[in-house]
């Protein structure tokens, strides 16, 4: 199946609503009796003895893909990646030596090991025209790392102790993309606001997206400071996780991807958090970056541009 493997949906099929609601959104679940569960969002929502019935919604299921798609309204490919914590394996061919091997959907969550001097995750970044300094801020922050095997880009999302909860891989040498297995997605990459009690929050598909944008505000001196959170897809899952732990947060910009499926997605998840009473207060906007499909397409433009501009000014005779 196109996005995702056979062996991912397999697994993702095995996964229960109760256990992915444990491992993902615990904050979601109140328990009723000794074996009886509801949640926050959908009151009418019962889960007992490993099964899940929507009274409101007037069905049930099992698994925890019955849930997303059904109650969620996400896509099928969607849904596997979020219960796995990772995203879809990659379309094109990859070095087989550069393949991290899955663990077991129940195993602990461990960051691989990283090297003290990220050189080559450094080099990646500003291949990609991020700015030096964002990227020595967020190293310094525990949140971009290099991996020791392989030499790949490690994005870290951490909870609220700072304890690592998710990471997501990018080759530096390849198109390699992958996130840990035993990831928590509703704690996702996220570049923190300077002011830790900006009320802001701008949401990205991508890591680089984010940084993209950080990139972008340094080069053109903006003003704005929020927090940029990546959604490691198009999942709601980490913006709803990340607003119920920061309630005073008060503005959300979605800036996915500027085409249908961005389009789409962010229409999608607007909704869903108008319809969360937590989130009533909440300022939504979507805004996709304009003339290109993603923020770091315009950075790359923005940085062609001005070396041009650059060129030509130095090229112009003077009178």
């Amino acid at each position: 199946m196109p996005g995702v493997s056979e062996e991912q949906v397999r697994q993702a099929r095995q996964v229960d609503l109760l256990s992915y609601l444990q491992h993902n959104e615990p904050h979601e679940l109140i328990k009723f009796g000794r074996s009886e569960y509801r949640m926050k969002t959908h009151g009418s929502l019962v889960i007992s003895k490993g099964m899940f019935y929507w009274n409101r919604g007037g069905f049930g299921g099992r698994s925890a893909i019955d849930y997303l798609i059904k109650v969620r309204g996400m896509g099928f490919v969607d849904a596997v990646q979020a219960i796995l914590g990772a995203r879809a394996s990659p379309t094109f061919s990859l070095p087989t030596e550069n393949i991290e091997q899955p663990t077991p959907i129940n195993a602990e969550f461990e960051l691989p090991e990283t090297v003290q001097f990220p050189s080559k995750a450094t080099a990646y970044l500003q291949r990609r025209g991020i700015s030096p300094k964002i990227i020595s801020r967020c190293i310094e922050l525990g949140i971009i790392a290099e991996t020791k095997k392989y030499q790949n880009v490690m994005f870290i999302g951490r909870d609220e102790e700072g304890e690592a909860r998710f990471a997501c891989l990018r080759g530096t040498r390849d198109n390699f993309k992958l996130d840990v297995f035993g990831s928590r997605k509703m704690y996702s990459f996220v570049i923190p606001a300077v002011d830790p009690d900006s009320r802001h929050l701008a949401c990205f598909e991508s890591p680089i997206d984010a940084l993209s944008h950080a990139t972008l505000g340094e080069r053109s001196g903006w003003k704005w400071d929020g927090h940029r959170l990546s959604l490691g897809g198009t999942s709601p899952m980490a913006v709803i996780s990340f607003l119920a732990r920061n309630q005073h947060i008060t503005r959300v910009m979605l800036h996915l991807d500027n085409d249908e499926a961005g389009f789409i997605s962010a229409r999608r998840i607007k909704t869903e958090l108008r319809q969360d009473s937590r989130f009533k207060h909440i300022n939504i906007s979507i805004n996709p970056p304009r003339g290109a499909n993603d923020y770091n397409e315009v950075l790359l433009r923005t940085i062609t541009a001005e070396r041009e501009q650059k060129q030509r000014s130095q090229h112009t005779p003077t009178l």
